[in-house]
C-alpha cells in the first residue's frame, strides 16, 4: 500500500513557499519527476514528489472501471489530500500549491484536483485525463476559480485517448479552471519542448510575475 514517501528538492519550505507537487508516471520514480524541474521555470519554488510504492499509483490503465483500481486508487488521492493539508498545516494555501505529472501521473494530478477543486496556483499535466471507464461527474465539485491549467498530449497515444483528453478539458472549464489544451499529432507517449515551453509560458512564469 502507498505509504508517506516525498523526495523534496528546491528552496527550502516556508509558509511564503510556493510548491510544486510532481506526479511519476507509472514505471517511474520521485527522483525522475523532479529531474523534469530542470527544464521548468520553478528556481523559487519547494519541489516535493511522491513515490508510489511498487512504482505505480494503480494497477490497471485510468480506462478502467474504477473498482478494478482500488484501494490503490483511493490510497494514492488520499496521500495528495495528506500532503495538501500538511501544507496547509504549515500556511500555505491552496493558492500557492500547483500540481504536475505526467502519463500517470498526470492522470492522478487531474483526479484529484478536480475531486478537490478550489484556487491552485496552477496543474500541468503532461498527457493525461480523468479516471475511469467512464466521466464520473458526481465525484466532482467545487469551482477552480480560474486556476490556469495545461494539458498536453499526443494524438494518437497508446494509453490516453484524445477523447477523455477532451472531455477532461470540458470539466475543468465548466468548474471555472482556465485551460490551455495542446494536441501534438504523433508526439508519441513522451513530452515535447513545446509543451514545456507552454507549461513555464502559462503556469510557472505567471507564478513568478504574481510574486
Amino acid at each position: 500500500m502507498h505509504t508517506k514517501n516525498n523526495k523534496t528538492a528546491g528552496r527550502e519550505l516556508t509558509k511564503d513557499s510556493k510548491v510544486l507537487v510532481m506526479i511519476h508516471g507509472r514505471g517511474g520514480s520521485a527522483e525522475d519527476i523532479l529531474s523534469l524541474s530542470a527544464h521548468l521555470d520553478v528556481k523559487d519554488f519547494t519541489l516535493m514528489a511522491p513515490q508510489a510504492t511498487n512504482h505505480s499509483w494503480y494497477p490497471y490503465s485510468f480506462m478502467a472501471p474504477l473498482s478494478q483500481n482500488e484501494p490503490w486508487l483511493t490510497l494514492a488521492l488520499t496521500l495528495l489530500k495528506d500532503m495538501v493539508k500538511d501544507l496547509s498545516y504549515k500556511g500555505i494555501p491552496t493558492e500557492k500549491i500547483y500540481f504536475l505529472g505526467f502519463s500517470q501521473g498526470a492522470c492522478l494530478a487531474l483526479e484529484f484536483v478536480t475531486r478537490n477543486a478550489t484556487r491552485y496556483g496552477g496543474v500541468v499535466a503532461f498527457t493525461g485525463g480523468l479516471i475511469g471507464d467512464k466521466i464520473y461527474t458526481e465525484h466532482y465539485n467545487g469551482d477552480f476559480a480560474q486556476t490556469p491549467v495545461f494539458i498536453g498530449t499526443g494524438d494518437p497515444d497508446p494509453h490516453v485517448p484524445v477523447e477523455r483528453v477532451y472531455a477532461t478539458t470540458n470539466i475543468l472549464k465548466d468548474m471555472n479552471a482556465s485551460v490551455m489544451e495542446k494536441v501534438y499529432t504523433g508526439m508519441g507517449h513522451t513530452i515535447n519542448q513545446d509543451e514545456i515551453e507552454k507549461a513555464n509560458q502559462t503556469i510557472f512564469n505567471a507564478a513568478t510575475i504574481q510574486q
